[in-house]
């Protein structure tokens, strides 16, 4: 498969050969799904917290006397029943996250990008140099890429320039080949690819072959 290679412009620069085949016969789905259901629950912060019975605010004394009031029975301020007291079952910190091996991250990772590029959503650019880091120029390059909506821009390396031009562009996110994951490559509409962020994936894909 061929991907053409755009400018800033937009104009053609030429043709680039993908080196990794794509998956066929709807193999590696159960690996997407593994790997989005685990990057999502290691974002979890895990901080919910209530207190039990025995840590609420409070002392021993028994409310009222047992018997000879008409009211109910009650032993403690601290009571789930009553407001202000503990819960019964509550959130309690803990770790949400959930393990995937690097094998089966690099299947769903290999899989989604193969199903972006058949459905052509993914473009790639020589360079995503800026000169300077201004939003207005930022947004040209995304007009002359035809590039709309939600968008996910990867690159070499970190630029600065560019940090700063597309911070203010909402739907807009930055990464790099070396960190890219297959939540990223599903969420946003477009991808948009350096040639040498490209480069660095494909490398990463062929570390661990499934074939």
């Amino acid at each position: 498969m061929k991907l053409t290679v755009k400018d800033l412009q937009g104009r053609d620069q030429g043709e680039y050969e993908i080196s990794f085949p794509l998956i066929e016969n709807g193999r590696g789905t159960q690996a997407v799904h593994d790997a989005v259901v685990a990057y999502r629950a290691n974002q979890r912060m895990g901080t919910a917290c209530t207190k039990t019975v025995g840590e609420v605010a409070g002392s021993n004394k028994k409310p009222w006397r047992q018997k000879g009031t008409g009211r109910a029975r009650a032993g403690s301020f601290q009571s789930p029943l009553w407001r202000g007291g503990g819960v019964v079952f509550g959130p309690r910190p803990r770790d949400f996250g959930k393990k995937v091996n690097r094998k089966t991250k690099t299947l769903a990772l290999r899989k989604a990008l193969g199903e972006r590029l058949r459905a052509g959503d993914v473009i790639l650019v020589d360079d995503l140099k800026l000169e300077s880091p201004k939003t207005r120029n930022f947004v040209g390059v995304l007009a002359a890429l035809g590039v709309t909506g939600t968008s996910l821009l990867v690159s070499r390396e970190s630029d600065l320039n560019l940090v700063r031009a597309s911070r203010n562009v909402p739907g807009v996110e930055l990464t790099t080949g070396d960190s890219l994951n297959t939540y990223q490559v599903l969420r946003p509409a477009k991808l948009v690819f350096t040639r040498g962020a490209f480069a660095q994936v494909e490398a990463r894909l062929q570390q661990t072959s499934h074939e």
